[in-house]
């Protein structure tokens, strides 16, 4: 799952490509795909392409530096990453008004809060339905036979991503039912759910403290994605904070048990609780069931583990979840120590 730029972006050219080549006979026409893969990776502009072609490829460069380089950049390197990723998608706006992607990715530099941010996605979101609807039905007059679902689904796409952002911003800034509004209309029109926003659900539906909601979601990943059940880290931090929101800590420590057997060796994470900046392109792309992953779910769960305040500084959840780890597997413990300590020799 999850959105990959650099893989769409040779799909958006393979079926450009491909229309092209429909005048050609079979046999010249299978020669000439045959080479696609190798002039898309040294001789991009060689293909047949349209502005928005141009403005995607653009999009997808940004994306490799803003979300991907940046986060582990030091001064200056960081300021010259970020002037980089503006300019690209400044250049992708002006080939393509309509590259929502673009104009998305650049409100998050122009917004003073998350607030703010939701705001203007709210206020874009059904221009943004409207045109990518449009495209959707031109891609499937343009393509037909089995092209058209493949241009369909990836003219859909900037909406999709354009709500997912809605729905994270929404709950960051405290907007959980906004949050759900967002996900469940995303959902509704891919219910494949590539965005993976219900992870994004699931922290919101724990927000509201909704455990039935919740455990429908559950349910419903049979549908949503049959691939991966229901043990995702989202839904088993959701889980385990409406437990101990409900005082239920035995069954809360169950649910961390289930957390240190499905990510095995990753408890420190859960102890250490460390923030990274939220994709801007889309959500991470990160294996499931990776430490990667429990460090992306960590990091959007700071909505619930910093939940009230405790002498220690974090959450209460937080914190309680950070000693109960500790306790049920000191390994993870002594691997956050360890980690502590060596940022302080680091930093000293």
């Amino acid at each position: 799952m999850a959105h990959d730029p650099k893989r769409e972006d040779y799909l958006r050219l393979s079926l450009r490509y491909a229309l092209e080549l429909d005048a050609a006979d079979t046999a010249s026409a299978a020669r000439a795909f045959a080479t696609f893969g190798r002039r898309f990776a040294r001789e991009r502009d060689s293909l047949p392409q349209s502005d928005a072609d141009r403005a995607f490829h653009l999009v997808a460069l940004a994306t490799k530096i803003v979300d991907y380089q940046l986060p582990f950049a030091a001064e200056p390197a960081a300021e010259q990453l970020i002037a980089r990723g503006r300019a690209l998608l400044e250049e992708a706006v002006s080939l393509d008004p309509s590259c929502w992607d673009a104009h998305r990715m650049l409100s998050a530099s122009r917004s003073t809060s998350v607030d703010e941010r939701y705001r203007y996605l709210a206020e874009q979101v059904e221009g943004v339905r409207v045109a990518c609807e449009a495209e959707r039905d031109q891609a499937v007059e343009d393509f037909g036979g089995e092209r058209a679902a493949l241009g369909a689904t990836i003219a859909m796409r900037p909406y999709w991503r354009w709500l997912a952002s809605m729905a994270e911003d929404a709950l960051i800034c405290g907007r959980n039912h906004d949050a759900i509004n967002a996900a469940e209309r995303l959902l509704s029109s891919d219910p494949s759910d590539l965005s993976d926003v219900r992870f994004t659900l699931a922290y919101a539906l724990a927000k509201l403290e909704d455990e039935g909601g919740l455990e429908e979601l559950a349910r419903r990943y049979e549908t949503i994605s049959p691939a991966r059940p229901a043990n995702d880290a989202w839904l088993l931090l959701a889980r385990c904070s409406l437990a101990h929101k409900r005082c239920d800590y035995a069954a809360a420590r169950a649910v961390v048990r289930q957390l240190l057997e499905t990510y095995p060796g990753c408890g420190f994470i859960l102890i250490r609780q460390g923030e990274l900046p939220d994709g801007e392109f889309a959500r991470l792309r990160v294996a499931p069931y990776s430490e990667d992953e429990l460090v992306l779910a960590v990091s959007e769960g700071v909505v619930l583990l910093q939940e009230g305040n405790d002498r220690g500084g974090r959450g209460v959840f937080g914190s309680w979840l950070a000693r109960t780890v500790a306790e049920l597997d000191p390994r993870s413990a002594e691997e956050a120590a360890r980690m502590a300590s060596g940022e302080g020799v680091q930093g000293a």
